[in-house]
């Protein structure tokens, strides 16, 4: 396989070029039919003339149909979707950056998507797809899951589907709630990813954020309590990485709390924990839920982010190395976070 796509971008690279702009068409459409011309020419970022010549080019093939509602990919589309995968990464370069984030990071396994989430919002839907995927093949039996809030993990949960593995599985939400978006908390992707595969979830009925008599009073409860053992036994962990500002914003800190994060370097966020550039912890929220030294003894963590701005935040996180061994991420945080390791050799 290798060889032939080395013969075919030495021959014909023009041909490569062209597959990859329609499969990334083909990808958006997928994800987010139905959808209109214009709609798609702004997601794409390609005029509507250009595109039009493209989607019709679909259609006449039958990858696409028409209707009121816009496009969506027919069923020989999604065909080729499928017979299309085993081959994109090898096609795209996205096995080198993935080989290439390995070495650089020292992390067992890293799987890049095609793609911007920064760019193109089908991106982090394929992220979700892809982690579900890996999801599915590392679960088992009456495993206890622990998982995060975010639109990263929202995306996941959409992509879960039934089997019997999942019937003996809990969910559990390894925080408690921003007090925003209800939809990309933790406790209701628990419950969601429960409903999509057949298993069951528990729920935690904290907030994110709390002061310390606050945490203490609340540990003290035997339903937190119970919650917090039954995290504690988590075999699997699946969470997003944060952006350390924008996470602080989101949990509503005070300019001079803002502040004081920039002073120490804070460059990333996860489980409540704040991490400048070398992966040292510079602030820790007090909080109810999953905890480092909890996550360390987790045999699989299911690490998902993607879009060039989380290029910093994933690099500073993976300096804690004993915290994940699956990272699943995009190319454009992929090519970001090289360039910034090694800016010589950042081309791939």
């Amino acid at each position: 396989m290798r060889d032939l796509i080395e013969i075919q971008q030495k021959l014909l690279p023009d041909l490569v070029e062209v597959l990859r702009k329609r499969y990334m068409l083909l990808q958006s459409i997928y994800h987010l039919q139905p959808i209109g011309r214009r709609a798609l020419s702004q997601v794409t970022m390609t005029t509507e003339r250009i595109l039009r010549g493209e989607v019709e080019l679909l259609k006449e093939m039958g990858l696409l149909l028409f209707t009121t509602a816009g496009m969506s990919v027919s069923e020989e589309g999604q065909r080729v979707l499928e017979r299309m995968e085993p081959m994109v990464a090898e096609l795209f370069g996205l096995t080198d950056l993935a080989a290439q984030l390995q070495t650089h990071l020292r992390i067992p396994e890293v799987i890049v998507v095609q793609g911007d989430a920064d760019r193109n919002e089908w991106v982090k839907q394929e992220l979700g797809r892809v982690g579900a995927r890996v999801l599915k093949q590392r679960i088992q039996e009456g495993d206890v899951v622990a998982v995060t809030g975010g639109s990263s993990i929202a995306s996941l949960a959409d992509h879960l589907t039934p089997s019997p593995a999942f019937r003996t599985v809990q969910f559990v939400p390894a925080r408690g709630g921003l007090g925003e978006k209800v939809e990309l908390q933790a406790n209701t992707l628990a419950s969601v990813m429960a409903a999509k595969t057949g298993g069951s979830y528990h729920l935690l009925h904290v907030p994110d954020r709390l002061s310390t008599d606050a945490l203490q009073a609340l540990l003290e409860e035997p339903g937190v309590r119970e919650v917090i053992d039954l995290l504690r036994t988590s075999r699997i962990v699946v969470h997003g990485i944060g952006d350390a500002l924008v996470m602080a914003q989101r949990r509503k800190y005070s300019p001079q709390e803002l502040d004081e994060l920039r002073a120490v370097g804070a460059v990333s966020e996860a489980f409540g924990y704040y991490f400048n550039d070398s992966g040292e912890i510079v602030h820790r929220m007090p909080t109810i839920g999953l905890q480092l030294e909890d996550v360390q003894n987790a045999e699989v963590v299911l690490s998902i982010a993607g879009g060039a701005s989380k290029a910093k935040a994933i690099h500073s996180f993976a300096k804690q190395q004993a915290y994940h061994n699956v990272l699943i991420t995009d190319e454009g945080a992929a090519r970001a976070l090289l360039a910034q390791i090694d800016p010589k050799g950042a081309s791939v």
